[in-house]
This record gives structure tokens, C-alpha cells and sequence, in this order.
């Protein structure tokens, strides 16, 4: 078990910590570049601009962990999990995210183009101004999370559930919601993006 290291600028490209575990560690500028993080457990730890292109986390938990401004690229998240984590600013391209689980936590300013979270639970997570463009969230549960400023051009809300959801600043004209479950607050924001009179 790693606790309380700190790290600047190392590499750890195509190492394996499969089944280790992390706590209260700090990863500043640290490559992981093709790394076996496989079943990795993470606790407190802050990775601060990191490079996990090709990096295998499959079946990984991280609980209230920070990974700012990290790049996943190719990565693989296979029912990986992520508990009130902050993934502020990170760029996730081309990334499996089969099985991902997402409890709460800060995705504000991520990267998510074009990615698959069909049915995924992204209950009151924070997604301020992320990039979520061609997204597919189909059936995904967003009830109560944070969508304000967010980019969601052709993004697939198909069935998915966005009571409570904020969608502040978001043009509501351009959003793909047949079948999607909104609550009155949205219904009359939609109304007045076409040019109704509430009253």
C-alpha cells in the first residue's frame, strides 16, 4: 500500500500496480502511459495534469480522488468506479467506459465528445461546461446534475431522466428529447427558447 508519497514528472508508462493500493497520494505531471492499474484502489489521491493514455483501469475504485486536467485517451474504464472523485478539466478520447460506475463528484470542464454512457447513472454529478458533444446518454439517469453552460449539441437525451437537472445557459431548442423525462421548470424553458409567453 502506497500512503502520503508524492511525485513530480516521473514515469510510470507500462508499469503494473494491478490490485495495489493508493492513499492520500500526490501525482503531479506523471506519465501512465499503457500502465496496469487494473483493480487499483485509490483514496484521497490527487493526480494534477497526468497522462493515462492506453492505461488499463479496469474493475478500478477511486474514492474522493482528484484527477485535474489528467488525459485518459484510449483508456480503458471497464466497470471501473469513481466516488465523489473530481475529474475537473480531464479528456477522456476514445475511452471504454463499459460498466463505469459514477457516484456524484465534479466533471466540470471535462472532455466526453462522443462518448457511449447509455443508462448511465450520473445522478447529481457536476458536469459545468463539459464537452459532452455527440454524446449517447441515452436512459441515463441525470436527475439533479449540474448540465449548466455544458456543450450538448447532438446529444442523444433518448429516455433519459432530467428532473431537477440544471440546464442553465443551455439552448433547449437544439437538445434531442423524445421520450426524455423533464420537470415543469424545463418545460417552461423550452417553451420560452421558442418564443412563448409563460404566464
Amino acid at each position: 500500500m502506497w500512503s502520503g508519497q508524492e511525485y513530480s514528472g516521473e514515469s510510470f508508462n507500462h508499469e503494473g500496480f494491478s490490485q495495489d493500493e493508493w492513499q492520500d497520494c500526490t501525482f503531479v505531471a506523471c506519465t501512465f502511459r499503457d500502465a496496469d492499474l487494473r483493480e487499483l484502489i485509490t483514496r484521497g489521491c490527487v493526480f494534477s495534469e497526468c497522462d493515462f493514455t492506453g492505461a488499463q483501469l479496469n474493475a478500478s475504485e477511486h474514492t474522493n480522488s482528484a484527477f485535474l486536467n489528467c488525459k485518459f485517451d484510449h483508456a480503458n474504464f471497464l466497470v471501473a468506479k469513481f466516488t465523489s472523485c473530481k475529474m475537473t478539466g480531464s479528456s477522456f478520447v476514445k475511452t471504454n467506459f463499459g460498466g463505469l460506475s459514477i457516484v456524484g463528484g465534479d466533471w466540470s470542464f471535462a472532455n466526453l465528445r462522443l462518448q457511449d454512457l447509455r443508462g448511465q447513472n450520473l445522478k447529481g454529478v457536476r458536469l459545468t461546461e463539459a464537452d459532452l458533444y455527440g454524446c449517447n446518454l441515452e436512459k441515463s439517469d441525470l436527475r439533479g446534475a449540474d448540465l449548466s453552460r455544458a456543450t450538448l449539441t447532438n446529444v442523444k437525451f433518448t429516455k433519459a431522466d432530467l428532473r431537477g437537472a440544471n440546464l442553465d445557459a443551455v439552448d433547449m431548442r437544439t437538445l434531442d428529447l423524445f421520450g426524455a423525462r423533464i420537470d415543469l421548470e424545463h418545460a417552461i424553458q423550452l417553451a420560452k427558447s421558442f418564443g412563448a409567453k409563460v404566464e
